[in-house]
Parts: structure tokens; C-alpha cells; sequence
């Protein structure tokens, strides 16, 4: 189990919710780079097979938006090449380079954002406030795997009785997914209709409603808060200043290296890399209790003899 998983949902939705805002906010490429190093290595952290796999899809989007910009924008002064007549500039591809980032960077967040935090823990959050959309984030944040899941037993079930969508001439295969479709959307209907019936049943949202929560809030999320609230105001105070602003065009602007610009940033990359250092700190604390725990055995089998 991933470390952060501990955490409490308050303090992880307020981590997500800085690093996903700041990034999504900022073209600044220093920025962008280090909050996709971050992204890149809180998933290496919880499941690399799945990162990978990610990638497969992510990395083609991206690619092709990093394309689009210089072939539809053409500003800039240094001039590469022309195309049709067009200049293909290099502060155009460089933006469009700090845009795919941009969009990589959040994907990812997301991405980790998904397998981090639970639907228990988004209730928890948000039920109290509003039951609603407490209920319809968490319906929403289950609906891809449901589906994705539900999907393949209808597949395979139809495989089984001879009516396999992938097999067969072209018009039996639409025939066939569409019946797949027909069958996946009335199990989604009915689902839907017995999840809201076994809700109300259960007085969901009604007034003076308690639930029983597991989550309790410690030194240690204490302490993560008060961190995450110092470094996001060392943000802050930088975006004020207009640090984090960097303009493409008509040229590249300077990127001056001061003892606050280099604060600012280091910050943001300890923001960035907090979930990887809680995952490095549990497994130097694993390993230094392992060793214990085996040097204890090795002395009390040396006592014996």
C-alpha cells in the first residue's frame, strides 16, 4: 500500500487540488517540467505496469498537440522553415512542446489522483456539504472500471453462445456490437435505478443522517498540512510577483536566476515530489525495522548457542 493512501482524504484532496491547479495555471516551462517529474514518479510509486500502459495513450495525444500549434499559429520571430507560404517558427513549437507538457503533466495527476484517493473518501469529504454531489462523485469516479468490467463479461458471454463482435463478416460484427451496446446500456440503467433505490432506502441525505467514518486526523497530517500550506504560499506569492509568468511571443523572454527564483521553484518541486518522498521515507523506515528485527533474531540465536 502506497503511503498516501494513509493520509487523511482532507489534506490529500487539498495536495491534489494545489498541484493540479498550479499546473494547470502556469505555462512557465521550469514549472511544467518539474510538475511532470513529479507526476512521472508518484505513478512509478504506486503501479509502474499501469504508467506504462498509460503512456501508450497519453504520449501519442500529446505528441499530436505539440504538432497542431506551430502548423496553426505563426508567431515568432525565429522562422525554421516555411509551408506553404507559412512560417513554422520555433517559439510556436515551443509552445506547443509546453502545452503537451501541460496536458501530460494533469493527465497524469489525474491519473494518480484516481488510484490515490477512494470513493469512500470523497464522501467522506464532500457528504457532509452536499450528499448529492458527494454521491455523484463517487458514481462517477467507479463508472470507467464498471463499465470497462461490465463490458467484458458481456463480450465474453456472447463469445460463448456464438455471437462474438470480433469474429464474423462486416455486418454481423456491427450487428453484434451494436447488441453488446444495446445490453451494456440497459445493465446501466438498471444499475443506476438499484443504486438510487438502495441509497434511499438507506436515508441518504436525509437531515440528522450520521455515518461512521475510519478516518481520523493525526500529527502527521498535521504536519503534511502545514507544509503543503507553506509551499503553496511561497506560490502564491511568486504568481503575485509574476515569477511564474513566461511569454512565448513574440520571443522568448529571459529566465532570470535569483536566490527567490530558485526558492520558488525548489518549492514547487518539493510540492511536486511530496508523495515520492513519503513513499521513500516508509521503505527506508521498512527496511531499517527489517534490519532491527533480524539483527535481534541473529543475537538472540547466538545467546542460545
Amino acid at each position: 500500500m502506497h503511503p498516501v493512501h494513509l493520509l487523511h482524504p482532507f489534506v490529500l484532496c487539498l495536495f491534489f487540488a494545489t498541484i493540479i491547479g498550479l499546473t494547470m495555471f502556469s505555462m512557465h516551462p521550469v514549472l511544467l517540467v518539474l510538475s511532470l517529474i513529479g507526476a512521472i514518479c508518484v505513478n512509478l510509486t504506486i503501479d509502474r505496469s499501469r504508467f506504462f500502459q498509460a503512456l501508450k495513450w497519453f504520449l501519442p495525444f500529446c505528441i499530436i498537440a505539440a504538432l497542431i500549434n506551430p502548423l496553426i499559429t505563426h508567431d515568432g520571430e525565429k522562422v525554421l522553415l516555411y509551408v506553404n507560404y507559412q512560417p513554422i517558427t520555433v517559439e510556436a513549437i515551443a509552445y506547443g512542446i509546453a502545452m503537451s507538457t501541460l496536458i501530460l503533466a494533469v493527465m497524469l495527476w489525474c491519473m494518480a489522483l484516481n488510484q490515490l484517493m477512494t470513493t469512500d473518501q470523497f464522501i467522506y469529504l464532500f457528504g457532509a456539504l452536499s450528499p448529492a454531489v458527494a454521491l455523484l462523485i463517487s458514481v462517477t469516479m467507479r463508472l470507467v472500471p464498471r463499465f470497462k468490467y461490465q463490458l467484458q463479461l458481456i463480450m465474453t458471454a456472447q463469445k460463448a453462445i456464438g455471437r462474438d463482435p470480433r469474429a464474423g463478416s462486416v455486418w454481423q460484427r456491427i450487428k453484434r456490437a451494436v447488441q453488446v451496446i444495446s445490453i451494456l446500456i440497459t445493465w446501466a440503467l438498471e444499475n443506476a435505478i438499484e443504486s438510487a433505490d438502495s441509497m434511499k432506502a438507506r436515508g441518504y441525505g436525509l437531515s440528522g443522517r450520521t455515518t461512521f467514518s475510519i478516518f481520523t486526523f493525526t500529527k502527521r497530517d498535521g504536519w503534511l498540512l502545514a507544509v503543503i500550506v507553506v509551499l503553496l504560499s511561497v506560490q502564491i506569492l511568486g504568481h503575485w510577483q509574476q515569477i511564474a509568468t513566461f511569454d512565448y511571443y513574440p520571443t522568448f523572454q529571459a529566465l532570470p536566476i535569483t536566490l527567490y527564483t530558485v526558492m520558488f521553484y525548489s518549492s514547487f518541486f518539493v510540492l511536486a515530489l511530496l508523495p515520492t518522498i513519503l513513499y521513500v521515507q516508509e521503505g527506508l523506515k521498512w527496511r531499517l525495522l527489517t534490519s532491527k528485527i533480524s539483527a535481534s533474531v541473529i543475537h538472540s540465536a547466538t545467546d542460545k548457542r
